[in-house]
């Protein structure tokens, strides 16, 4: 069983405004990681600014992919579309039991509204893949449990709190979905505990839906993109088509992309612009003022990474391609980010500057952010960031 020793550090920002009692904006803040990966009993909370840092095997990724698999189980997925190689999240020292069950446990607390909101998750592994227990608690009382009586049976027992002329409510529940997710389609709201496990449960649904994973891949950033995919992908291999846009929508926007491509691109930038060419495709480009301008194709990989991250952080859910809660008002949603290799590829001065960016977007409230980072020096001393350091 490996164990990690956790040391956090946090700088604090004059920006940031004093943190509410009950927040409005749903946010994750804490990632519980009982047994998934090389995490056994795991607890890390999270501001709106937390790197994870650590050499390679510590882990810091497997806590990025369990946050983004609870997104996308409460984005409605099902279970093996998230985990398809569920046996790789079962700790390695796990032993099965008599029926030769192994599997792991996660959860996550979700600050908002209704209060602290704590969702854990019991999953089998092995010899099937399924959800066998989920728990959702508001300040100690139970809101819904579910549990595995039957293993022939593809259902999970669950009980939500209903406080009315019974105390609970059963029905079986799927075993491959997030019971969570299905509460808003099954609970009625009629009385005062229907309406508490309802507000929980959708609390926790939109701070896991308003998660947006972003890994940019520099191979795939260099050819020209057709105009219309406006909605920047994951591996922002279509970043010229979501400059284009961002440069038509929003001014200020643009100008502080502008900025912060001066201090992280090599040799003199006077601004950033696309070109339209042939057959609806747009490329991206620095200009260089005299010396003409330069193709973002042309660029080295730590300075595209760069540019796409700097996209990200100035940017909104609207122009991101994730599950976006549009039924909810922006102003009732925090954008969280998701970077895992946020340093990968840039060196000391491009580290800093993006580190810096990142610390100004996440002060103001509508952004919050996780990454990894393999040289904590970059980060470390930002203000408002907090490093976790799982090599300690």
């Amino acid at each position: 069983m490996r164990m990690h020793s956790v040391r956090i550090m946090t700088v604090p920002s004059p920006l940031r405004p004093p943190v509410p009692l009950r927040p409005h904006r749903p946010t994750v803040t804490e990632l519980r990681l009982s047994a998934f990966g090389p995490h056994r009993g795991a607890v890390f909370p999270l501001g709106p600014l937390t790197f994870f840092a650590g050499p390679s095997g510590s882990g810091k990724t497997t806590v990025l992919e369990m946050y983004d698999a609870l997104a996308r189980l409460g984005a409605g997925d099902v279970l093996d579309e998230v985990f398809p190689d569920p046996s790789a999240r079962v700790p390695e020292t796990a032993l099965p039991d008599e029926q030769g069950r192994r599997g792991f446990r996660i959860g996550c607390t979700v600050d908002g509204p209704a209060g602290p909101v704590r969702l854990d998750l019991a999953v089998q592994a092995e010899p099937e893949l399924r959800i066998v227990s989920e728990r959702l608690t508001c300040e100690g009382r139970e809101l819904l449990t579910t549990v595995l009586r039957d293993p022939r049976r593809r259902t999970v027992q669950a009980a939500w709190h209903t406080a009315g002329a019974v105390s609970v409510t059963r029905a079986p529940l799927p075993d491959d979905r997030l019971a969570t997710a299905l509460l808003p389609l099954r609970v009625a709201g009629r009385t005062d505990g229907e309406r508490q496990v309802l507000a929980a449960a959708e609390q926790v649904l939109v701070a896991l839906r308003s998660v947006y994973v972003c890994d940019p891949q520099p191979q795939r950033m260099r050819a020209p993109v057709p105009v219309e995919e406006a909605l920047l992908r994951r591996g922002c291999d279509n970043l010229a088509a979501v400059l284009r846009r961002t440069g038509k929508e929003c001014g200020i926007r643009y100008g502080a992309l502008v900025a912060a491509a001066k201090e992280g691109c090599a040799g003199r930038v006077e601004g950033l612009a696309t070109e339209d060419l042939a057959g609806r495709t747009v490329r991206a480009v620095l200009d260089r003022g005299a010396r003409g301008v330069t193709p973002v194709g042309r660029l080295g990989d730590g300075e595209l990474r760069y540019l796409a991250f700097a996209l990200v952080l100035l940017t909104g859910p609207e122009v991101l391609d994730m599950a976006y809660v549009a039924e909810v008002p922006d102003a009732y949603q925090a954008l969280a980010v998701l970077a895992d290799g946020f340093d990968r590829g840039l060196d000391a001065r491009q580290a800093r500057a993006l580190g810096e960016l990142a610390g100004r977007m996440c002060a103001r409230g509508h952004i919050r952010l996780v990454g990894t980072v393999s040289d904590a020096s970059g980060v470390r001393g930002v203000e408002g960031a907090a490093v976790v350091d799982l090599g300690a």
